[in-house]
């Protein structure tokens, strides 16, 4: 049988080599390449085509909520796995309303990868145990509610980043959004957040584990 053909995207050199070291015995697993950024996945997915890719969340630029809307958009029947360590809301719901078929913790063990991907690829949707556990809790009347919860997707990937220390016009750029439009939705933040200021938001972010201090930068 044709083996599943997949791409690793991290940022991180390490969690690449440690995905490809856990997945490369298995006989129906083909590694046909990595990408550290959104940016560069865009144009090796073009070009390679992989049947599934392992996205991690965090990353330099357009980071991977953006990156999988994009990439669902120009190939519908790609499937992408979301694999990070952000457990909590809004991300779980967030990348899965973006597209996502999968989402797992980089904690999660290899049978259970192994299994995420095989279940993507046969059109099934896959939620790690601890992902799951989170989300039902979160439901539950007196759940633990994250204020980002409140975003659309577009003011969720405005505001990672926003806190990146990613100007207006990067934005702008990267996001194909004019100058005033990402404005717009900076300043929609600040309302429905309740914070007056960049760093205010990037305070209330970390606070809520939306995103760690490796992110704070561009």
């Amino acid at each position: 049988m044709p083996r599943i053909k997949l791409m690793l995207v991290d940022d991180h050199e390490l969690v690449r080599a440690g995905l490809r070291r856990l997945l490369e015995d298995e006989k129906d697993l083909e590694i046909i390449g990595e990408a550290g950024s959104g940016e560069e996945a865009i144009q090796k997915i073009r070009d390679n085509r992989p049947d599934v890719v392992l996205m991690d969340i965090n990353m330099p630029g357009i980071g991977g909520l953006e990156t999988t809307r994009k990439l669902l958009h120009l190939y519908p029947e790609l499937k992408v796995i979301i694999v990070t360590v952000q457990t909590d809301e809004p991300y779980p719901t967030r990348l899965l309303e973006a597209g996502a078929t999968g989402y797992l913790t980089k904690s999660a063990k290899v049978e259970e990868i192994v299994e995420g991907i095989r279940a993507v690829h046969r059109g099934e949707r896959f939620i790690g145990s601890d992902i799951a556990r989170q989300l039902a809790l979160s439901m539950l009347p007196g759940g633990k509610k994250s204020p980002f919860e409140r975003l659309s997707q577009r003011e969720m990937q405005v505001m990672l980043m926003v806190t990146q220390g990613h100007s207006i016009q990067d934005i702008s750029d990267r996001l194909c959004l004019s100058p005033k439009t990402v404005s717009t939705y900076r300043y929609r933040l600040y309302e429905k957040l309740g914070v007056d200021n960049d760093v205010e938001l990037t305070h209330l972010a970390m606070r809520h584990g939306v995103i760690g201090l490796e992110s704070t930068s561009p």
